[in-house]
Order: C-alpha cells, then structure tokens, then sequence
C-alpha cells in the first residue's frame, strides 16, 4: 500500500508558505556545527532543453554532459574518440545501464532518480534510488586509497571549503559511461564535486572531469538538484523491470 511508504509523510523541518506549501526559496538550514546541512531528499533538476524520446524532459547533463562546452574543451585521445564514434554509430547498445549494471559516477549526478543525502560529522551518506545501492563520502580527514579495488562508484572523501562540500573521487571501473551518449572514461579519472546548497530546495552541483587518458585536459559541468518534499526513496531493481537488453543485436 502506498500510505505504507511515507510518500506523503510531512517532511520534518520544512519551511512553508502561508498555504502550507514548501517554500524551497527558503534559507538552507545548517548543522549543528554550523556547516551547510545537506540532508534531503533530491532529484537532478529537469532542463527544458534536453528532451527524451518520449517528449519528457531530463536533467541538464543526463543525454550530453558536454553540451555547450566548446569541441576543443573536451577533446578526447583518439581511442576514446574512436570509442565515443563507434557507440553512437550502434545507438548506444553496449551501455551498461541496458543490462541493469549500475550507472557509475558522475552519471548518478545527472540520471532522473531520487538520492537521499544523509550527513553526519564524519560521513556523508547517499542513498540511491537507483537499484538501491549507496555512495559514502568520508568527511574524517582520511586520505584517498593509493591502490583501490576499482568499482563503479569509486572511494570518495570530501572536504569543506567556503560553505561547499568538496568530494574527491578516485578508483572508478573504466566500464562506465559519463553520460547516456557515451562519452568514455578511463580508470584514470578523477572526479572533483563541489556541492553548494543555495537555499532550502536547491544543491548546485559543479562536476570536473579530470582523465588524462581520456580527454586532453579537464572540464568542468554543472548540474542543480531540486529537494523532493514530503516522500521517501521506493524500492527499485533494475532487473525486475529491464525490458531494453532484448532488443539490441548481440
């Protein structure tokens, strides 16, 4: 039963309008220790610009996370170029999200689904809705592992400086894609997030790209969150509902 899940539960500590309704345009709250409070749950922002297939709209950076940067800002080794040519010439059928394997990073940023963020002092915790996994970002002054165990969501630890929570990712699997175009990245990369929360409803996210291997040099994107009141995450697995795999040659 829906009214099982808490999707209409009042969110606690919610500002409101004189009818009742969330005021996002609210102050952002703050912790205890009087660093910006990034808790809630959010959603990346939709751009009226970019459209899906069905006529929705997405976030800004879900399909091109390099639009409206210029060709030489984000010119790719030949390899990658190579790469990049040949899925979009087999309209992206080797993209791991077809075949229910996760997103990665910094595609989580920019995909159309919920992330509860739960801080704490010396961890940052975010929840996804997506198959139901995690990301933690250690806060606690430890350093980056030199010699991770790749993985999809890589080791992340963050930092704060000037009111923005700074997040360092390293050890990410050259298996994902940055964007749902397919964009490569390689084992290199390092991922830099510069997490800002401009008032109670919104979180400017600025995501640099940095993967020597891959691109010539850094670029950096932006990618605003939106805060979802009153709801909660929904269970989700993506092999409970994939109906894409079949239908790409093999």
């Amino acid at each position: 039963m829906l009214s099982a899940q808490w999707l209409h539960y009042p969110t606690p500590g919610m500002p409101r309008t004189p009818d009742g309704k969330p005021n996002l345009a609210a102050r952002a709250p703050k912790t205890s220790d009087g660093k910006p409070d990034l808790s809630g749950l959010w959603i990346p922002q939709n751009d009226p610009k970019t459209i899906g297939t069905d006529g929705e709209l997405l976030p800004a950076r879900f399909i091109d996370i390099t639009r409206g940067l210029k060709p030489a800002d984000v010119a790719m080794e030949p390899w990658a170029e190579a790469l990049f040519k040949e899925r979009l010439r087999n309209f992206q059928a080797d993209d791991p999200t077809v075949r229910c394997q996760p997103a990665g990073m910094p595609r989580y940023d920019t995909s159309p689904g919920t992330i509860k963020i739960v801080q704490t002092p010396g961890l940052t915790v975010m929840l996804l809705e997506s198959d139901t996994t995690f990301r933690q970002i250690y806060t606690d002054g430890r350093k980056l592992p030199e010699d991770p165990q790749p993985s999809w969501l890589g080791y992340s630890t963050g930092k704060w400086e000037n009111g923005a929570l700074v997040v360092e990712t390293a050890g990410l699997r050259d298996k994902g894609w940055l964007d749902a175009m397919g964009h490569p990245h390689s084992d290199a990369l390092r991922l830099t997030e510069r997490f800002e929360r401009k008032d109670f409803g919104h979180i400017e996210i600025q995501i640099t790209i940095d993967d020597r291997k891959t691109y010539k040099k850094p670029f950096t994107v932006s990618q605003n969150l939106e805060l979802v009141p009153d709801s909660d995450l929904l269970e989700y697995f993506c092999s409970e509902n994939e109906r894409d795999a079949r239908h790409f040659a093999k």
